[in-house]
Parts: C-alpha cells; structure tokens; sequence
C-alpha cells in the first residue's frame, strides 16, 4: 500500500546499534527511507543505514552540526526516531545523584534536544507528505507504571510520554507538519535487558539470570519477551502516510504487559 511506502523520505535513528535501534534502521530502510544512523561510537556498521554519524545527544552541539549535515546531504529530513536511552537498575537509597542526572540526560534531554534541533528542517520537509514529518520518541511500559528498583528509568520514561504529547499539542496549534508519539515497548531481548537480569541476580532477587528472564517474560500475557523486529514495525507505522492521523499518542507494544 502506498500510505507504508516510505520512498524518498529521509530518517535520522538514535541509539543505533542497539537491538532497537538495529532493527528500526533496517526496517525504515526496507520500507524505503534514506536512513542516517547514530551512535556513540566513531564508526559502526549499521545495516540498512545510507550513512553513520557519531552522536551525542547530550550535546546540543552535537546536534546542530548533525542536523545541519542532513539538511547539506540531503535536503530534507522527514523521520527523528529518538531511540538512544539506557536504564538504572537500582534502589532509590542506592542510587547516586549522578547516575540519575546521567539518565535524565540521555533519556529525556536528549529527546528534548533532537526536537528542538530537527524543529525547523522538520516542518519544511513535512510540507510535502501526507500525515507532514514524523518523530517517534522511545519510551516503555515503565512511562506508563512503576517498577521497583526501576524508578530513575521510569520517571525519565513519564517524562518522554509528556514531553511527545506537550510537543504534538504544540506544533498541532503552531500550524506545523510535524506529528509526535511515543513508543511503549515491553520487555524486549536485547542487551539492556540482559543488563537488567544480571543486576536483579546481584541484587539477590532471582537465583540466576535463566529465572530473572523466565519471571519477566511471564510478566507479559503472551508469556515470552519481544523481538526488536516487533517494535521497529510499530516506529515504521508511525513514521509513514498510513498513522497521519496520529499524534501524541501513545503506541503500547508490551504483549499484553499492561492489560494485566
């Protein structure tokens, strides 16, 4: 169908060489976006990806300089996936005032920050597509309820899910062709995950890592965790002419986590 054809759009992926990320920029790509992808590390090989960019997106400077490539490169940018993010695993007596600016920073800065930076080049480009530009902000089942031991990771999650419903709202009003939602994934197999299973077992929770991911998947009515591929369909739908009449919405994909 021609409303999922993404020919001649232009995406910008943060958190690139993650398991997400990876599989967002090979999904765009497939759906036929021109996709720049981005990361901490100097170089990576991104599958899928016209071109890898270092970033930080702490950095306002960052920012600007790659935004201003995008629009030297190609003219246009049509998609920010705001993906880079990390979590803290960890007791709110435990856990320091660094550690948790340090994930405000990341997770909620700089979404902040790739809006404010991409704004502009945005609108133009959305001039021309059905539905206008598209940013999908990364957020999780943890924007929407609490964990213990997860509280830093949740409350930068909250503030995503408002930041993209106040930012919708504010270019609805201002007239622009930019759509903003978030993206509300469950537990899903990837490294930070792994991350996740291996502090639960530190913290003495679970025995071993195999009972952390057997009681975690069992969290999730379907009874096992997600695939990357799962969320990067939905940020697909949500980047193409097929969801133009959404915005600040809040796209939930937890296999049935939450509806417990």
């Amino acid at each position: 169908m021609a409303d999922f054809d993404l020919t001649g759009a232009v995406a910008l992926v943060t958190g690139a060489t993650g398991g997400i990320g990876r599989a967002t920029c090979l999904a765009l790509a497939e759906a036929g976006a021109t996709v720049i992808a981005t990361d901490l590390a100097d170089s990576a090989d991104i599958t899928g990806a016209a071109d890898y960019r270092r970033l930080d997106v702490t950095e306002e400077g960052n920012w600007a300089a790659l935004i201003a490539h995008i629009d030297s490169a190609h003219g246009r940018l049509d998609i920010l996936v705001n993906n880079a993010g990390i979590s803290v695993t960890n007791s709110i007596a435990s856990t320091t005032l660094a550690e948790f600016r340090k994930c405000m920073a990341i997770n909620v800065e700089g979404v902040f920050l790739g809006t404010q930076a991409a704004q502009a080049l945005l609108a133009t480009s959305g001039k021309d597509r059905k539905g206008g530009s598209s940013i999908v902000n990364l957020s999780s089942v943890g924007g929407l309820r609490g964990a213990a031991l997860m509280s830093t990771y949740c409350a930068s999650k909250g503030a995503v899910k408002l930041f993209s419903k106040s930012a919708a709202l504010e270019f609805a009003m201002m007239g622009l062709p930019i759509r903003v939602n978030s993206v509300h994934p469950g537990g899903i197999d990837t490294n930070m995950m792994d991350t996740i299973y291996a502090r639960y077992v530190d913290d003495g929770l679970f025995p071993d890592e195999a009972t952390a991911r057997a009681t975690v998947s069992a969290n999730h009515a379907m009874g096992r965790m997600g695939d990357p591929q799962e969320i990067a369909a939905g940020i697909v739908y949500l980047s193409t002419p097929a969801a133009s009449f959404m915005t600040g919405s809040e796209l939930v994909i937890d296999g049935g986590m939450t509806a417990k």
